[in-house]
């Protein structure tokens, strides 16, 4: 008997709750429901819509592309390479390897993300002698510049 009353006053307190946040027009329950279930197929709609016009945003947007090399300390030959790109081209991946490959360095860790823009972070070591950091930031802008949007 106590429970009962104890899990009808939960239930009671919840609908409150939600009653607060949706502003039915009556308090029993089914109407709580529905104007809570027709609030939140609402928010939905709303966040859609601020996610499509965020996307418009991002296309329309015109960012630099920054790419920034430094070398590790006490590890000469190798450099951290970091490479914030708003390209939607696909590819920039393979044009920035190729061109560090071309250079005579290899990559020894990468981490990518192209969610929105081209995002890269990477460890190259030179084969021979490492590249001064300034030729190597322009060749990858050059890299970058040269790939095809797709």
């Amino acid at each position: 008997m106590v429970s009962r009353i104890q899990r009808r006053m939960v239930v009671r307190k919840k609908l409150n709750k939600l009653s607060s946040l949706t502003k039915p027009k009556s308090l029993d329950k089914s109407s709580v429901g529905v104007d809570s279930f027709y609030h939140i197929n609402e928010l939905k709609l709303k966040l859609e819509a601020m996610i499509r016009e965020y996307s418009i945003l991002l296309q329309n947007l015109q960012l630099p592309t920054k790419v920034k090399v430094e070398r590790i300390d006490g590890k000469e030959s190798q450099l951290v390479i970091k490479v914030r790109s708003w390209e939607k081209g696909r590819g920039l991946l393979v044009s920035i390897l190729e061109r560090l490959e071309e250079m005579g360095m290899n990559v020894v860790q990468a981490k990518v993300s192209s969610t929105h823009g081209f995002f890269m972070e990477a460890i190259a070591e030179a084969q021979d002698k490492a590249p001064e950091v300034q030729i190597l930031t322009q060749q990858i802008l050059r890299a970058i510049e040269e790939t095809p949007n797709l």
